[in-house]
């Protein structure tokens, strides 16, 4: 499988195409106005399509790496989308974050039309994507995760098969609970800091040589020193939809989610003030001067 198609060039998208092009694959991309620039990928011999339909025939494998599942639904299943030129045998990858019921139902409309189906959705950060080390967590048919891995190994560092269709969405809906979970407790505690007169490097070297260390507080520690929030480059509007995303998908699994929907109005709230506002801002949303 050499000829891939992708759609999504975002902010992750961007760093996965760049290392299936260094590692010597044939790319096609979807033009799309979400996309970042895609003049170095032209340059490096990506072709472009105006359909998600002539990009789907004209390749092996579609790579998803778009923002939800109402993007997926659109890309697949629209008047001129995926399903419109799927050949028989095709694999569509779907690296986004989307709800697993969702998912399920997408993956048997490609399994319908003759293609078979992946969930693939990462962790880490667009820098990691750039440099090919993402974590991807896999759902789907162990022998297809094989037959693919090869590809997946251009741009992802850890590839976990978790289970079948729609595992991949499940952990990561997990993983984002527990990641974004975490900064908030965080962010809420380093507001309450800052009203209580307690400085920030004391609040910081007292929760890393302590329970409270951890990736969470690496994240959002520049912000806390320096307002950088660059530490987690991930918007306000994403985490609430991450959120929103775990809680339907708790609601269906009729798990206890008390934590959950506080975390997911936390967000809420927050997006509401500034949905482009990077995470580790929380602070400052929580505790306004």
């Amino acid at each position: 499988m050499k000829k891939i198609g992708m759609i999504g060039i975002g902010l992750m998208g961007h760093g996965i195409a760049s290392n299936i092009l260094r590692h010597g694959y044939t790319l096609s991309v979807l033009e799309h106005p979400g996309n970042q620039p895609l003049d170095e990928l032209k340059k490096a011999g990506a072709r472009p399509h105006r359909s998600a339909a002539t990009l789907a025939a004209d390749s092996e494998v579609v790579i998803l790496c778009v923002t939800g599942s109402p993007q997926v639904e659109a890309v697949i299943l629209a008047e001129d989308g995926l399903l419109k030129g799927i050949r028989p045998g095709m694999v569509v990858i779907d690296c986004s974050t989307a709800l697993p019921s969702s998912t399920e139902r997408v993956a048997r409309a490609v399994q319908e039309a003759g293609g078979r189906f992946l969930d693939a959705p990462m962790t880490r950060t667009p820098k990691e994507a750039a440099e090919g080390r993402l974590n991807l967590l896999v759902g789907g048919d162990a022998e297809l995760f094989d037959e693919v891995h090869p590809l997946l190994s251009a741009f992802a560092e850890n590839i976990t098969h978790v289970g079948p269709v729609g595992s991949g969405h499940r952990m990561k809906l997990l993983h984002n609970y527990v990641s974004l979970g975490s900064v908030a407790l965080l962010a809420e505690a380093a507001a309450c800091a800052l009203r209580a007169g307690i400085a920030p490097e004391a609040f910081i070297e007292i929760l890393a040589k302590g329970g409270g260390g951890g990736k969470a507080l690496e994240r959002i520690t520049p912000y806390l020193l320096a307002r950088d929030g660059s530490g987690l480059k991930f918007a306000m509007a994403n985490a609430q939809k991450d959120l929103s995303y775990y809680n339907s998908m708790a609601e269906q699994a009729g798990a206890v989610r008390d934590i959950g929907q506080a975390v997911l109005d936390t967000f809420t709230k927050a997006a509401a003030i500034g949905p482009d506002r990077l995470v580790p801002e929380l602070v400052s949303i929580l505790a306004p001067k």
